[in-house]
């Protein structure tokens, strides 16, 4: 069990890493930008990958009638995000601790896992949800009104996971260090809960054959 709660405490640390590195990055590249366009999105805000990226994605973006890129305050997600990464985190060493001291069984270690899962998962619908918004609701009077074969409005939303190709820019969309700390954090607090588990079966199964034999 000491063994498990070790890997909790530190599988839930890990995502303090959200704190310190971006969670998610898009790059855009085309032939007029040797070095790709690169934006950072972090739990409390976005961030260029380089210095006047922001500044030029803006730009573009203009032309096609996007919205410029919110700051921190225009979106709550940048306020509550924080929010709840730190007290998962926090939530979940604290039930590697009490697991480590005997005061908690490997339930609790499934149990944040799955309620981290949920959190993931919903955070990522929003995410995918505000690159909709951003990608199709276009101001009518854009300098540059570009149409689908079809006839309908280009959409220019990015992809939420992988390539896009979007007029003659490559759009990329992959998790970044802060992302990939999280998924090994996960990863760490299910194998608890694995091994939790295993160290349960092992010590029930003594009992269970001196139950048998005295019957």
């Amino acid at each position: 069990m000491k063994r498990a709660s070790v890997l909790m405490i530190v599988g839930s640390a890990l995502l303090l890493g959200l704190f310190f590195f971006p969670l998610w990055n898009i790059e855009l590249g085309a032939p007029q930008y040797p070095e790709p366009l690169g934006l950072n999105i972090h739990i409390n805000g976005l961030q260029g990958q380089n210095e006047f990226d922001i500044q030029n994605i803006d730009g573009l973006n203009h032309y096609i009638g996007m919205k410029t890129l919110p700051k921190p305050e225009d979106m709550w997600e940048f306020t509550v995000f924080p929010i709840v990464v730190g007290g998962m985190a926090a939530i979940g060493i604290l039930i590697g601790l009490l697991g480590y001291l005997g005061k908690l069984s490997y339930m609790w270690f499934l149990g944040w896992f799955i309620v981290m899962t949920i959190l993931g998962i919903l955070g990522m619908y929003d995410f995918n949800a505000w690159m909709v918004d951003y990608g199709t609701n276009l101001d009518p009077n854009a300098i540059m009104k570009l149409q689908n074969p079809d006839g309908t409005p280009m959409s220019y939303k990015p992809p939420l996971l992988g390539h896009k190709k979007m007029l003659n820019f490559d759009a990329y969309s992959y998790p970044h260090m802060g992302g990939y700390l999280m998924f090994i954090g996960m990863c760490f607090t299910l194998l608890a809960a694995w091994l939790g588990c295993n160290g349960m079966r092992r010590k029930t199964k003594p009992i269970a054959k001196k139950q048998l034999a005295t019957r």
